[in-house]
């Protein structure tokens, strides 16, 4: 199996993991909280966000020698500019009443997740001392 590959399929694995934790903590703050869902949804992010660095700099870009000081707030960066865009889209989403909040986030999470692969390879994860 080819690196990039390799790369993608752990993306995926990963970025699955940390999307079900997302949408399980906003579920879990809306259904036995009583929260309103983009309220519920910076603290399902914040819990995923790590669910998503551990995974992408141990398994999805462990090979690339990253240093977790560097790596760590790059990433933080690209997923709190990625969770900016999911948290916009999702009030569009959520005020359009088209589709469940459920649903809904589920379609925003996917969307961003191009864009945090590309970035993650070639900017957070990416060593700079060769």
């Amino acid at each position: 199996m080819t690196t990039t590959l390799r790369r993608l399929g752990w993306f995926i694995a990963v970025g699955a993991a940390a999307a079900a934790v997302h949408l399980a903590v906003v579920v879990l703050l809306v259904e036995l909280g009583g929260w309103r869902p983009l309220l519920a949804n910076p603290f399902g992010w914040l819990v995923a966000f790590a669910v998503s660095f551990v995974g992408h700099h141990r398994l999805t870009f462990a090979d690339s020698g990253a240093r977790i000081g560097r790596a760590a707030p790059r990433f933080f960066a690209i997923s709190a500019a990625g969770f900016a865009v999911n948290e916009a889209a999702y009030a569009i989403l959520l005020a359009h009443g088209a589709l469940g909040y459920r649903v809904g986030l589920g379609a925003v999470l996917v969307a961003v997740a191009a864009l945090t692969y590309w970035t993650g390879r070639h900017w957070a994860f990416m060593r700079t001392d060769r």
